[in-house]
């Protein structure tokens, strides 16, 4: 655990612009214990982590890189900005992955949101989301966490070409289907134990 640990703590710290320095300031610790903890020869007492998941913004599971295992805690999100395309998503998901906590969204900002406070492990999304682009969220998921399988879901196939230019795992042409879900959860990047019946 200490090693995930360091390694989504010098992340989270990294990517939130903070120094050593700047975040040991701000939880009252030594630049020198959030140098141990990020090269995994410490950890930190249980105080100083909710400290930490409090100043950082993250939740603890996030922050202890918490492998997600036979199905426990699995987080699936789709973003689209059609309500029945979402809808019509959303249960067919529900079927295919009985065991997942599948969660939908209209506007972008609001998935981002989520996804800063709970593991996400599987996201399906629309390209074209308004003034946002699916490709983008697609970007700040894999920075928030890197072992998202994200998945481009679309009714325009031309689209693909645009959507392997990430490290997306797949692309589904809508409307999503259980046999296509299946079939994509069979290849994702990030393994799924346990999700489907």
């Amino acid at each position: 655990m200490s090693d995930s640990f360091a390694k989504m703590l010098r992340k989270i710290r990294t990517d939130k612009g903070l120094s050593q320095r700047e975040l040991a300031d701000k939880i009252y610790v030594t630049r020198s214990a959030i140098t141990h903890w990020e090269n995994g020869s410490r950890m930190p007492d249980a105080d100083t982590i909710a400290r930490l998941c409090q100043f950082l913004d993250v939740n603890l599971d996030f922050l202890l890189g918490n492998d997600i295992i036979a199905g426990e805690g699995i987080n699936v999100i789709v973003v689209d900005d059609e309500k029945i395309a979402l809808g019509g998503a959303l249960s067919v998901l529900d079927e295919v992955l009985p065991n997942a906590s599948v969660i939908g969204f209209t506007h972008p900002s609001k998935a981002i949101e989520y996804a800063k406070n709970n593991k996400v492990a599987l996201a399906f999304l629309d390209i074209e989301l308004g003034n946002t682009s699916g490709l983008e969220l697609c970007s700040t998921l894999l920075e928030i966490n890197p072992r998202t399988n994200v998945v481009f879901v679309t009714a325009y196939s031309n689209y693909s070409l645009h959507a392997w230019g990430t490290r997306a795992v797949g692309f589904i042409l809508k409307p999503i289907t259980a046999g296509s879900v299946s079939e994509m959860v069979k290849r994702l990047r990030y393994p799924l134990k346990g999700v489907i019946e």
